[in-house]
This record gives structure tokens, C-alpha cells and sequence, in this order.
């Protein structure tokens, strides 16, 4: 099943993240998406034309988080939206958090 058609699953901790080595494999499936060196984060700056298409796009990526239960970090402003991934109860990433970026990009 193609990550943007799974559901997240609830993270209660107590369960180690993505190795660096997982998320960069898993990276390939969501185009568009970085880690951070450390491969603790993952993030993506989306591009508009100007603030209301930026301000629009962030409103349904927070619909769609709380569709789905887990939620980035969001700033935006005028012609941009940068989004950040990652679970904080464990530190990390989770396939939650490529779920989401999957999710994010089917938004278009």
C-alpha cells in the first residue's frame, strides 16, 4: 500500500526511531521532502504565488493533521510554507511522519 493511502497509528513512545539508514530509504517515496543531517527531522518548503494561496495550504495541512492525529511544525507567510515532521515522543521519526509527507504531497 503506497504510504499516502496508510493511516497514521498512534505513537505512545517507547519505541526507537528511524535510523538514519530507514528514513533515507523511505525518503524516495515522498519527492520533495529532506532530512536533516541527523535524519531526526523531515521537511519541505512549499512555493505560492502569494500569502492567501500559503495561508490556504496551511489551513489543510492542519486539517488534514488533525484528520490523522499527528502534526508538523508550520510557518508560513507571504508565497511560502515550510513544514516540519517529526514524533516527539520518541525523538525522531516515525513512519507516521512519511505517512503525513505522502499525504501532504497527494495535496498538491
Amino acid at each position: 500500500m503506497e504510504l499516502n493511502e496508510q493511516a497514521c497509528k498512534p505513537c505512545q513512545g517507547g519505541i526507537a526511531p528511524l535510523t538514519l539508514e530507514q528514513a533515507q530509504a523511505m525518503l524516495v517515496d515522498v519527492p520533495g521532502w529532506e532530512l536533516n543531517k541527523d535524519g531526526t527531522r523531515l521537511s519541505r518548503h512549499f512555493s505560492f504565488a502569494d500569502f492567501i494561496t500559503a495561508q490556504a495550504f496551511a489551513l489543510r495541512v492542519g486539517e488534514l493533521a488533525e484528520c490523522e492525529g499527528h502534526h508538523p511544525v508550520l510557518s508560513y507567510s507571504w508565497g511560502y510554507c515550510d513544514v516540519v515532521f517529526y514524533t516527539h515522543k520518541i525523538g525522531g521519526l516515525h513512519e507516521n511522519d512519511l505517512i503525513m509527507a505522502a499525504k501532504l504531497n497527494a495535496l498538491g
